[in-house]
């Protein structure tokens, strides 16, 4: 069975102990199908304070990660898995998509680099990273709970995570549509009903409603995403 392992620098590990010890994420772990480790950069820097951070050059508010410490770290995470795909977290890096996770799934290691702060020292994402993700256009404390997202995102991809394999095919955004609506017991309540073709037992109709009501929701509620697509 196929493991993908997740190695995660950050200067506040402890924050993703929650996430990792709940749920679908807890059972992969224990299941051996993926491994993830969380790495305090403050043990990979060389200062005795374990300062990790410092003023950025020609002035500005706040503070910067530095290079080395990162660098450090990325370097013994890497040691003896060169071929590690390494990802720096941060709000101008490019959008992280269903698509990119899947790409992710196929890998047999990531490395996700945490920023905070300020901001990462440039030479970081520009020399020392395989690429910059962002989860959104805003802009959070610190790059663990993007870290956390693409974590859960990539690990539901990776085959045995999920008890049904194609609940991750037929979600939002694993193709052009959103998901079509879902309904279960009761039917009835408080006078709203859930649709009637649902319970027909006519398969047919059922994807024939199921494919309209997600061609409806994509256009009133995200009508960039039928833009190029050719879904008719």
């Amino acid at each position: 069975m196929k493991k993908l392992r997740f190695d995660i620098i950050s200067i506040f590990p402890g924050l993703f102990d929650p996430l990792l010890n709940e749920s679908i994420l807890k059972r992969a772990r224990d299941r051996g199908i993926i491994d993830v480790r969380v790495h305090n950069l403050r043990d990979h820097t060389l200062d005795k304070h374990k300062k990790v951070d410092d003023y950025p050059f020609g002035g500005g508010p706040g503070m910067v990660l530095s290079v080395e410490p990162i660098v450090r770290a990325i370097e013994a995470v890497k040691q003896g898995r060169s071929n590690a795909h390494t990802i720096l977290l941060t709000p101008g890096g490019a959008p992280f998509t269903q698509e990119k996770a899947g790409q992710l799934a196929q890998r047999d290691a990531v490395i996700l680099v945490c920023g905070r702060y300020e901001g990462v020292d440039e030479r970081v994402g520009r020399f020392f990273v395989d690429e910059e993700l962002s989860i959104g256009d805003y802009v959070l404390s610190g790059g663990e709970i993007p870290a956390m997202v693409l974590l859960e995102a990539v690990s539901r991809l990776v085959p045995g995570v999920l008890g049904d394999e194609t609940s991750a095919l037929e979600e939002s955004f694993s193709s052009p549509l959103l998901e079509y609506p879902q309904y279960t017991r009761p039917q009835d309540f408080r006078g709203y009903k859930a649709p009637d073709v649902l319970i027909s037992g006519d398969h047919k109709k059922i994807r024939d409603w199921q494919r309209e009501q997600a061609l409806k929701k994509t256009a009133r509620v995200r009508p960039d995403l039928l833009k190029n697509q050719n879904v008719g």
